[in-house]
């Protein structure tokens, strides 16, 4: 059975149509509830056009993170930041998590002015996070440094033996999946780890040297793995100032030029179960071709949530068990 040619451009066309149509309702939605909603953000004194200062705080083990990648994107997409503090209380964590970190905050940097807040301890990769920001404000008794690598692996041969179990290994390399945890490591494989250890501790090295423009015998000094409190840090010039968030926030306004007394607003990564209305058209209009469209509905709504309209905006959000 033959489909006539006249009725398969019919059909292409009414398609073209209803994908018109979708992406029309769905912009008339968003349009509805963003009115709705910048109106509740006045009655309730948000201000729904107000600049603000944004706080992107890193706590805990730092790993590889998608999510953070994406709050940083959409903190630089947004008209309303101004500014951003980025508040660290870490010990550190992953080398590659800690790298990852470092670019993600220097591609932000080149939106938007940005300044480090130790609060409490940046050793390690938590360092690495600080040295991304071109200055650095730490608590006195705040912990930083920590400025070295290591590597860690359990050697359980002699629990083996004792309990009577032999691993056997076939492998195509003396050097293949060393360290292992079954045998005592050789010299050669102790070599092989020391060495991406070295090459690891340069980089660091490297990165600190230039981001706080240390001479060949201040680096000596610093990167010796050991911490220091902010107190001790300000000499060696791993920090540069001694104080609280409120001196990181006049480093911004008198050396970037940002307005003072700009409220400070948390930005936080999504989570798996948080979906507003912006995204989810984005999504659609990605699945549409329209890319353009795509593109501003994510500016739209970085912007939307600077002005804390995440309240209004999300339609499904299920509450923690």
């Amino acid at each position: 059975m033959s489909i006539d040619a006249e009725a398969i451009a019919d059909r292409r066309r009414l398609r073209r149509k209803l994908s018109f149509w979708r992406i029309a309702g769905f912009s008339g939605l968003i349009a509805a509830v963003a009115a709705l909603g910048y109106a509740a953000a006045d009655r309730m004194g948000y201000g729904a056009v107000q600049q603000q200062i944004a706080r992107i705080s890193v706590g805990g083990v730092i790993t590889g993170n998608q999510r953070m990648a994406e709050l940083m994107e959409r903190v630089g997409h947004s008209s309303l930041v101004s500014g951003v503090v980025i508040s660290i209380n870490s010990p550190g964590g992953t080398t590659t998590g800690s790298e990852e970190l470092y670019r993600n905050i220097r591609r932000l940097s080149e939106k938007k002015p940005v300044v480090t807040f130790v609060d409490g301890t940046a050793a390690s990769g938590g360092y690495i996070t600080a040295v991304a920001s071109d200055y650095i404000v730490a608590r006195e008794t705040s912990l930083v440094g920590s400025i070295g690598v290591l590597f860690q692996y359990p050697d359980v041969s002699g629990l083996l033996g004792n309990v009577g179990v032999k691993v056997e290994t076939i492998k195509s390399a003396p050097l293949k999946a060393e360290p292992n945890p079954f045998t005592p490591t050789s010299p050669e494989a102790r070599a092989a780890i020391q060495s991406v250890v070295g090459d690891t501790y340069d980089w660091f090295k490297t990165l600190v040297r230039e981001r706080r423009r240390l001479s060949e015998g201040e680096l000596a000094t610093v990167s010796t793995g050991q911490v220091f409190s902010g107190r001790q840090g300000l000499p060696m010039k791993l920090v540069d100032k001694l104080g609280s968030e409120r001196d990181a926030v006049a480093w911004l306004e008198t050396e970037k030029g940002i307005t003072k007394n700009l409220p400070i607003r948390d930005w936080k990564p999504r989570s798996d179960h948080d979906f507003s209305i912006f995204t989810m058209a984005a999504a659609t209009a990605d699945l549409l071709g329209f890319e353009r469209v795509a593109q501003a509905l994510r500016q739209a709504d970085a912007h939307v949530e600077a002005a804390q309209l995440d309240g209004l905006l999300v339609v499904w959000q299920p509450s923690e068990k």
